[in-house]
């Protein structure tokens, strides 16, 4: 169970922060269940979720979490999309996008950042669905970092590009 003032990643919504635990007084609301209130981070609105529900929530990854994600963020691998369908990318995409795991996001960004490089070389521009899930996902990911790494959201991208920078040029 979650405590007022935690940090959750709730489903689609993304981050929110839990404001209230307790019964709910709404017409439409089940006055017998206890409900978490939670307020999105990077959206206006409320959610009343209840405790006891099959909607995904869980913590939001720690700072030392964070920086050992980016630091395997070179070696983690992308999914070969050479023939797939727009059905099967889709279907696939979502997939990743829905375990709501940064792993599984960082996969997700990867494969169609890379498959864009290809596509631009070709002199094409990327499709629809893949510049739908690649949004989706970076502002999954960038919003979850951002508050673990306490810095705002526009800056995660450089701090991560920066810090693969850092790592590979170790390397050399």
């Amino acid at each position: 169970m979650f405590q007022i003032g935690d940090l959750v990643i709730c489903s689609d919504t993304g981050v929110c922060k839990v404001e209230s635990i307790g019964k709910i007084d709404m017409p439409w609301i089940d006055k017998n269940r206890l409900y978490y209130t939670l307020h999105p981070v990077y959206r206006e609105g409320k959610l009343y979720v209840p405790i006891d529900t099959d909607i995904f929530m869980r913590p939001v990854i720690t700072y030392e979490e964070t920086q050992h994600l980016i630091d395997s963020i070179p070696v983690i691998k992308t999914m070969d999309c050479a023939g797939q369908d727009h059905k099967s990318l889709k279907e696939y995409y979502g997939k990743l996008l829905h375990t709501h795991n940064c792993k599984d996001l960082i996969k997700l960004i990867k494969t169609i950042y890379e498959k864009n490089i290809i596509t631009k070389s070709n002199g094409k521009q990327p499709g629809q669905i893949d510049s739908k899930f690649i949004k989706q996902a970076e502002d999954s990911l960038y919003s979850e970092f951002a508050i673990a790494l306490d810095i705002p959201k526009e800056q995660v991208k450089d701090y991560i590009e920066s810090r693969i920078n850092e790592i590979e040029s170790a390397k050399l």
